[in-house]
C-alpha cells in the first residue's frame, strides 16, 4: 500500500520548518499548515504542500483529512508565549488547546499511525530539579496548563481508540528561523535583535534565573526520525541541552557571537512572575531514541548569529489582544 502523507502544524515556523526539513530529507510527503502568525511562508520547504490557515479552523482541519490519506502528524502549531499567557488566557486556550482538539479528533477518525505533539517543559512549573519524565506536572501558566491537557487527551485518546502518539518536552530551544521580532518569546532571538539596533539588552529580574539552551539542530532531527522507532510510541520525552546557564551568562554569549566586542549595555526591569530554574534530565530520550548534544551554548549561538546578521533587523510587533492589563510587564504595554 502506498504510504500516505505527514501533516506538519506550525510548519512554517521555526521548530516546525526545521522539522519540515527532516522528514523531506526522509522522503516523506509533507503537507504543511500554518496561519504564519509566527512563522514565514520563506520557511517552508519548497517540496512540502503549503496550506495557510489556522488549527482553530474546524473545517479546514476537517477538509485537509478527507481530501488526503495522512498517515502521521506532526503538531507544532501553538502560540508559545508562557508569560504572556497569563494576560491572553482566552487567546492562549482557545488557540492552543481547542485548535489542538480538532487535530486530534480527525486523527482518530483517520486512523491515524502515530501524533507527534511537541509539549513543553513549562508543563512541570517549579518542581524538583532536574525534571525528569516522571515528575508530576504543575504547570504555573497557561500554556503550560493547555499543553498537559493535550498531552492528557492524547493519552486518553490512546486508551479509548488506540491513537499513537509521542509527546516530546522540548525547552528553550533557539537557532536559525527563530522570530527575531516577536518581543513576546525566545530570548535569544529577542537578544540578537536589540544588538543589531543598538539597544540594550532588557533582562527582568537579576538574571541569575538558569534555563537549559537548546540548539535547533540537536532537537529536531530527533522529532522528525521518532516514528521511524516503534519503542517510542506512547511515550513522553524531555529534549534539549543538558547544562543549564543564567540569564547572565546567556546575555555575554549572545553579546560574544553577534559583535567583535563583549561590551554591550544590559538593563534590568523588574522580576516577571516566572519559574526561577527549569531544565530537565533527558536518559530516556538518549536510550530509545539515541539523542545527545553535538553543539555546545558557543557554536549553536555562533550559527545562529551568522543567520540572524543575514535575516537584518525585524521590527517587533505589539500582541493586539491583552486581554488582561494587571500586573503587564511595563515592555509589553502599548
Amino acid at each position: 500500500m502506498e504510504e500516505g502523507k505527514t501533516l506538519v502544524t506550525g510548519g512554517a515556523g521555526f521548530i516546525g520548518s526545521h522539522v519540515v526539513d527532516e522528514l523531506v530529507t526522509l522522503g516523506k510527503k509533507v503537507i504543511v499548515l500554518d496561519d504564519l502568525s509566527g512563522g514565514f511562508k520563506e520557511n517552508v520547504n519548497s517540496e512540502a504542500e503549503f496550506i495557510e490557515g489556522n488549527i482553530t479552523d474546524k473545517e479546514l482541519v476537517e477538509r485537509i483529512f478527507k481530501e488526503n490519506k495522512i498517515d502521521y502528524v506532526y503538531h507544532l502549531a501553538a502560540y508559545a508565549a508562557e508569560g504572556l499567557s497569563h494576560f491572553i488566557r482566552k487567546f492562549n486556550y482557545e488557540n492552543n488547546l481547542m485548535g489542538s482538539i480538532h487535530l486530534i479528533n480527525e486523527a482518530v477518525k483517520s486512523k491515524v499511525k502515530c501524533f507527534v505533539f511537541t509539549s513543553s517543559i513549562a508543563v512541570y512549573g517549579k518542581n524538583q530539579l532536574p525534571m525528569t519524565e516522571d515528575t508530576i506536572p504543575e504547570p504555573e501558566d497557561p500554556y503550560g496548563i493547555s499543553k498537559l491537557a493535550i498531552e492528557q487527551d492524547l493519552k486518553a485518546a490512546n486508551s479509548m481508540f488506540g491513537l499513537n502518539y509521542i509527546i516530546f518536552r522540548p525547552h528553550n530551544v533557539y537557532g536559525e528561523r527563530q522570530n527575531l521580532g516577536d518581543k513576546y518569546r525566545n530570548v535569544v532571538g529577542i537578544f540578537m535583535n536589540k544588538i543589531m539596533q543598538g539597544e540594550p539588552l532588557k533582562v527582568f529580574g537579576d538574571g541569575e534565573q538558569t534555563r537549559a539552551f537548546s540548539y535547533i539542530g540537536d532537537v529536531a532531527p530527533i522529532i522528525a526520525k521518532s516514528i521511524l522507532e516503534p519503542k517510542a510510541y506512547n511515550h513522553i520525552f524531555n529534549i534539549g541541552a543538558d547544562e543549564p546557564y543564567t540569564v547572565n551568562v546567556l546575555c555575554k554569549e549572545v553579546i560574544k557571537a553577534m559583535k567583535d566586542s563583549e561590551e554591550h549595555d544590559i538593563n534590568y526591569e523588574p522580576e516577571r512572575n516566572e519559574v526561577m530554574h527549569a531544565y530537565s534530565a533527558h536518559e530516556k530520550v538518549g536510550e530509545i531514541l539515541g539523542y545527545k548534544t553535538n553543539y555546545t551554548l558557543a557554536e549553536g549561538l555562533k550559527k545562529m548569529a551568522d543567520w540572524a546578521k543575514k535575516a537584518g533587523i525585524k521590527e517587533s510587533k505589539e500582541f493586539e489582544n491583552i486581554e488582561i492589563e494587571e500586573n503587564l510587564p511595563p515592555s509589553w504595554k502599548k
